[in-house]
């Protein structure tokens, strides 16, 4: 009999998980021996923090992430097929968006293998419904170019696209490029263009606001190498 692959959402910073996840989550953990995740460290601590803590060693550990081999990865899904449940963690937030958890969910797929989804949060998500934008037409774009000519490009496309379709558009960075990034929205951008900041998403020093990118220019902020989402809407 084939395993099940459940998806297995964690906090998006610090502090106690039962705040932010649910109780079935937790029930469920409790049952599991055995999870792919992205980096064993936080796995290891969120799961203690969920429960396990005097348990973490007798759990078994597999790496997926950004320097994980497709093959190595879909290669996982023996442990399913063998018949073990297993747990799929990303380091934060929902497993498989914008997470490469989602190469395992996809060749459990191709196996005919029960994917089993939890509720937790989401930084893409959360930082939509609290930004004010159009939450009906909306795009998850993901990292823009790193070169800033490129970059740059890009926001006036995305720009475009947003003030034809009416069309929100979500865009992550990497923590040490958030304030380049958003140096280049307040240079590119029209002036009546909305942008939301959502940083720290769930966390005491959460840092939400949307202004236009005048109101910006007019009181400007930093937003460091915290974890960020930028969503921008034009008109």
């Amino acid at each position: 009999m084939k395993g099940k692959l459940y998806l297995i959402p964690s906090p998006l910073g610090e502090g106690d998980p039962r705040e932010v996840l649910p109780a079935p989550l937790f029930e469920r953990i409790a049952l599991l021996d055995t999870f792919v995740v992205e980096e064993i460290r936080t796995a290891r601590r969120f799961l203690s923090a969920a429960g396990l803590k005097g348990k973490i060693d007798t759990l078994t550990f597999y790496e997926l992430n950004e320097h994980t081999a497709e093959a190595d990865a879909a290669g996982y899904v023996k442990l399913l097929e063998d018949g073990h449940d297993v747990g799929l963690i990303s380091e934060a937030g929902l497993p498989a968006v914008a997470d490469p958890g989602s190469i395992l969910v996809a060749a459990a797929h191709r196996h005919d293998i029960e994917v089993v989804p939890f509720v937790g949060p989401s930084s893409l998500m959360l930082a939509l419904m609290s930004s004010g934008m159009n939450g009906q037409n909306f795009a998850f774009t993901g990292y823009l170019p790193v070169k800033q000519a490129e970059r740059r490009a890009r926001l006036s496309e995305l720009e475009k696209l947003s003030r034809r379709t009416g069309q929100t558009q979500i865009i992550i960075e990497t923590p040490y490029r958030n304030d380049a990034l958003l140096e280049d929205m307040l240079s590119v951008l029209g002036a009546d263009t909305r942008i939301c900041i959502a940083a720290n998403i769930t966390q005491p020093d959460a840092f939400i606001r949307t202004r236009t990118v005048a109101a910006w220019k007019q009181n400007p902020v930093t937003v460091g190498k915290r974890p960020c989402v930028f969503v921008l809407s034009a008109k």
